[in-house]
């Protein structure tokens, strides 16, 4: 049998956002914090669990994982296949709204809750080498938080390689892995120390062999692949356009500049003539009345020409 990709975001939801796998959810997220140094939560309530409305033909379908705990924060896991570019910004625009939103009319700022975001992405993405970046507020120089209400988690799957880890050591690596599309037959070495992400396996294996999640898989992969193939075409035409908007404007510079630097050459050729007309006619004692008038030069331009006394 071939299992499907758990990184296809209808996937991912079906295995991690539905009402009977919670408990998977809450140990991936406990692992996330627990490698963040943040504290296990105790219990979570989602709040947009899968239902058969989440259909990956309607390209409206909201995808992502939305949690609250117990302390009313506010968790949201995204999965994200493709590069749709603008990522960080795109991130911070959906952190803002999911903080925002919290408040009703009248109700003062001290009831907004910590917001965090958990992108799952299949692409590199941050500088560095690091497969899980945190970033949180702070103040340059010293470190302190402004206060802890953001916190946004990239996984980058693409850094995270199986052959420079332990596969016995259990944590958030282990969930990873399984994401990553590891061998199944390592299978039974990372769920000794993540007894839950048995769970999730089994519920992989399960969809692979059910013929309408099948079928909803592959529709949800071709408008996956569809949208991935528009944002590259778009990226494309824009470097196409940025790089002949340059040559033009260099073309045209170099077109413009050389016109403007015949008429400056002749411009100055012209008047060193004159100059030097002038020049001539002083010292043949004409008067300057008359030289202005042969060369079009101003009284003041000879009067400037003549030999100091």
């Amino acid at each position: 049998m071939e299992l499907l990709d758990p990184r296809n975001d209808f996937l991912f939801k079906r295995i991690f956002g539905s009402e009977e796998n919670r408990d998977v959810l809450l140990a991936f997220l406990n692992r996330t914090f627990a490698e963040a140094g943040k504290p296990p939560l105790s219990d979570i309530i989602l709040l947009n669990p899968y239902t058969d409305k989440d259909s990956p033909r309607d390209k409206q379908s909201i995808l992502d994982i939305r949690a609250k705990t117990t302390e009313g924060e506010i968790i949201n896991v995204e999965m994200q296949l493709f590069n749709k570019y603008d990522t960080e910004k795109r991130t911070l625009y959906y952190w803002s709204k999911q903080y925002s939103t919290q408040l009703q009319e009248s109700q003062p700022y001290n009831q907004l809750k910590r917001c965090v975001t958990i992108n799952i992405i299949n692409f590199a993405l941050l500088p560095n080498t690091l497969y899980h970046n945190v970033f949180h507020l702070r103040e340059d120089r010293t470190g302190i938080p402004l206060l802890d209400d953001i916190e946004i988690h990239f996984l980058e799957l693409p850094k995270l390689d199986e052959q420079a880890v332990s596969l016995e050591q259990g944590g958030l690596v282990n969930w990873l892995l399984f994401l990553k599309g590891v061998d199944q037959t390592k299978w039974e070495v990372l769920t000794m120390n993540e007894p839950v992400l048995k769970k999730a396996m089994n519920t992989l294996e399960f969809l692979s062999q059910n013929e309408e999640a099948r079928r909803q898989y592959e529709a949800r992969q071709r408008y996956l692949h569809d949208e991935a193939s528009m944002y590259e075409a778009a990226k494309v035409a824009e470097a196409k356009g940025w790089a002949e908007g340059e040559a033009k404007g260099k073309a045209e510079g170099m077109a413009k500049g050389k016109a403007e630097g015949k008429a400056e050459g002749k411009a100055e050729g012209k008047a060193d003539a004159q100059k030097e007309t002038a020049h001539k006619l002083l010292a043949l004692g004409i008067e300057l009345s008359v030289i202005a008038e042969a060369t079009g030069l101003s009284l003041e331009e000879i009067q400037k020409l003549k030999p100091l006394q």
